[in-house]
């Protein structure tokens, strides 16, 4: 259309500066952090993102939420948290979460094994890779 006019396009900006586009660019990174570690700047393109996109705000908030759940230090706090978290995902309607809700349920127990002592199978899984490479190295 505008290109037929002999118009150019000028994207809306907003009140810090940035077009839509370079809202949801720049965005990328706050969005993988806690709130609390935000810079003023991150606040700020923040407060812009969730209101002129609500519905990134309800899945950041469902993140985080989930994020929290590993804070806790008891195995029986994180289960009910756990569960709590996958019948939230399950009211919330949101299909992007619903994959992960199946896998947390179906390996619950294995997931809360890292309650007991802080720590992932990190170890064996480096472990089984040295036994790998050693054996491919004799072939």
């Amino acid at each position: 259309m505008f290109k037929k006019e002999g118009l150019l396009y000028c994207p809306r900006v907003l009140e810090n500066g940035d077009s839509y586009k370079q809202l949801l660019a720049r965005s990328r990174h706050l969005l993988a952090k806690d709130s609390k570690k935000w810079t003023n700047n991150q606040k700020e393109r923040a407060n812009i993102l969730f209101r002129e996109f609500p519905e990134i705000k309800r899945m950041y908030n469902h993140v985080m939420t989930f994020r929290h759940i590993y804070e806790n230090k008891s195995k029986e706090i994180a289960r009910q948290h756990f569960i709590d978290w996958i019948e939230k995902t399950k009211a919330l309607k949101i299909e992007e979460f619903n994959s992960t809700a199946k896998s947390i349920s179906y390996h619950l127990d294995n997931i809360l094994n890292f309650f007991d002592n802080r720590s992932t199978n990190a170890n064996a899984e480096s472990f089984n890779a040295k036994n790998k490479l050693f054996r491919a190295n004799l072939r």
